[in-house]
């Protein structure tokens, strides 16, 4: 059994910059309107999330009062600035004190500069929805150019992400953040291409199965459509978590779904005890000019050119897809298992 290995992922910002509420949607099931309940932090807060089986996210959400500031950089700052893995650093995109929070940003990387040089540096612009529409990316971009000179100064490289907790751009940001602490990501990737290629679907999409963070997903050469929406899997998190917060509310549990469309089907199940698997497949056209499926130029399966005209095929294709994640789950459980160390 390998060893559980431990991530710390600081979590800063100034107070009321929305800290704990993006962590409560995440990782706790709240809704954007249950964090209207949540007090300040104080201190600091701890919580380990098991994500993927060995690995564990020890995040640490540091309460932005000044008073707590002061004894993260004095008398606490190599307990809280040793073994650090990422910060994720959160402005309020309204904050009256901007220049102070960038000056909070700066002592944060001088820190993190003499006891975890190698963390990932992550800024997150955050209550986006406050700015006006077209001065958004203005507004963004301005921001962290300044963060981006700031941190060369300390050798570190920032990433960033323009955020709000009332649409997917929270679950892009937490998706790229998370994924980046994950080793074996590429080994994900690699499997999901070999499970759409064999099971001739369209896209394929690996899930963590609390918080619906996206680890991976593969999209077929066949499928230019799927591909017009650049949030569409950070869409589906934001969906599939809302539906599983209403069948918590009726005391039922979100195991499994199917969906047929006139365009496409899509399945969501199980893959291993930590993940979920979505697998989209577009509904093929029956050839009319006399060919069997075979000879489709499309290289559709047998099963998807029946689907106009077998009343049945709909459940049978349905059958085949969970034969075939019900095949691939030992696999996926494997690398799941992994040392992460």
């Amino acid at each position: 059994m390998a060893a559980t290995a431990r991530r710390k992922l600081l979590l800063m910002g100034r107070s009321g910059s929305g800290k704990s509420s993006m962590r409560s949607i995440i990782f706790s099931n709240y809704s954007a309107f249950d964090t209207r309940r949540l007090g300040a932090t104080i201190d600091v807060e701890h919580q380990n999330l098991r994500f993927l089986g060995n690995l564990t996210l020890n995040l640490w959400d540091c309460g932005g009062q000044d008073a707590y500031m002061d004894n993260y950089f004095s008398s606490q700052r190599d307990n809280i600035f040793q073994m650090v893995e990422a910060l994720i650093f959160v402005f309020d995109v309204e904050s009256k004190e901007l220049r102070k929070d960038i000056e909070t940003f700066v002592l944060c990387l001088r820190n993190l500069y003499e006891f975890s040089p190698g963390a990932r540096i992550f800024a997150l612009v955050h209550k986006m929805d406050l700015v006006v529409v077209e001065k958004r990316q203005d507004v963004y971009k301005a921001l962290m150019h300044s963060l981006e000179d700031t941190s060369a100064m300390f050798s570190f490289k920032v990433q960033g992400f323009a955020t709000t907790i009332w649409d997917e751009s929270l679950y892009k940001a937490w998706s790229n953040i998370v994924c980046s602490l994950i080793p074996n990501v590429g080994i994900f990737q690699k499997h999901l291409q070999s499970f759409a290629d064999i099971s001739e679907v369209d896209e394929v999409i690996l899930f963590e199965k609390t918080s619906f963070l996206v680890i991976s997903h593969v999209t077929g050469n066949r499928s230019p459509g799927f591909k017009s929406d650049s949030t569409r899997f950070e869409k589906i998190s934001n969906i599939i978590k809302q539906f599983k917060q209403s069948c918590n509310k009726l005391r039922s549990q979100f195991q499994s779904l199917s969906l047929r469309g006139s365009d496409c089907s899509a399945y969501i199940d199980s893959m291993t005890a930590s993940t979920m698997i979505m697998v989209v497949m577009a509904n093929r056209a029956v050839p009319d000019d006399g060919t069997n499926g075979d000879d489709a130029v499309d290289g559709s399966s047998a099963v998807n050119l029946l689907a106009d005209q077998d009343p049945f095929s709909g459940e049978a294709e349905n059958n085949i897809i969970l034969a075939n994640i019900k095949i691939a789950r030992k696999m996926f459980e494997k690398i799941e298992n992994l040392s992460l160390e």
